[in-house]
């Protein structure tokens, strides 16, 4: 008799095929509140992170740039805002989460440049070596084939790109890590279920946190999905992690 392979789902252990669902239903659920709730979430710091994402990328003008579950679209608006002559991919898994960035898009005039697509990270709809940069921020975690995803983003990378990868990771300070537990499992929640009616949805965004590779440990699978150099850049005491990835 086959088994199901086993994957977690914040600290819950699910079936492999079954992960993508129960991800699209918390963020079909969170999707009208995502951007009060991250800036509740992160007393807004969560825009500072974005914009020294951006830094780090080097965006040139003429690029042609992925940006993997774009959300709202925050990365996407400061590279069009910044480089208009840019291409830019939004691109989503969730149609709740995608509808919510292209809106935006075209209420805050930051559509011009970009195409909006709907796709799964782990499986990219694209030839090889078709852009310059890709990004992906606080959605890898989210994943249910982690490795497998970082390839389908090397190979769809153009010699010399970059890709850079947002994400929370593990504070550094020992002390500090544990008023983090504390933060995320007590005030998160109360948070969801105050401004967005939702407290299950962000119990599960903290314990995903938890679920993910460290600033270590997803180097090395950066590293073993063939990039060439990987490094890496704690902010807030490692809470948050940008690492920036090569394709020679």
């Amino acid at each position: 008799m086959k088994m199901n392979k086993k994957t977690h789902f914040g600290y819950k252990e699910v079936d492999k095929k079954d992960k993508e669902v129960h991800v699209g239903n918390v963020f079909s659920s969170v999707a009208g509140n995502y951007d009060i709730m991250n800036d509740a979430m992160s007393m807004g710091m969560h825009r500072l992170w974005k914009m020294i994402l951006v830094e780090l990328a080097g965006v040139s003008k003429k690029d042609t740039i992925l940006d993997i579950a774009s959300g709202t679209g925050d990365i996407a608006k400061l590279i069009s805002q910044e480089y208009p002559e840019t291409e830019i991919y939004m691109t989503d898994i969730n149609m709740d989460m995608l509808i919510e960035g292209r809106d935006r898009a075209v209420n805050e005039s930051f559509y011009s440049n970009c195409h909006f697509c709907q796709l799964s990270g782990e499986i990219l709809p694209f030839e090889d070596e078709t852009f310059d940069i890709i990004t992906i921020g606080f959605g890898l975690r989210n994943f249910t084939d982690k490795d497998g995803g970082l390839k389908e983003m090397k190979r769809c990378l153009k010699k010399n790109g970059r890709l850079l990868v947002l994400e929370f990771s593990k504070p550094i300070n020992p002390l500090f890590s544990k008023i983090y537990d504390w933060y995320s499992f007590n005030i998160l929640p109360r948070l969801g279920s105050i401004l967005a009616n939702d407290s299950e949805s962000y119990q599960y965004l903290a314990e995903s946190i938890r679920m993910h590779p460290d600033q270590e440990s997803l180097k090395d699978m950066i590293l073993n999905a063939g990039f060439s150099k990987c490094k890496f850049y704690n902010l807030v005491n490692g809470i948050v992690c940008i690492h920036v990835a090569y394709e020679k």
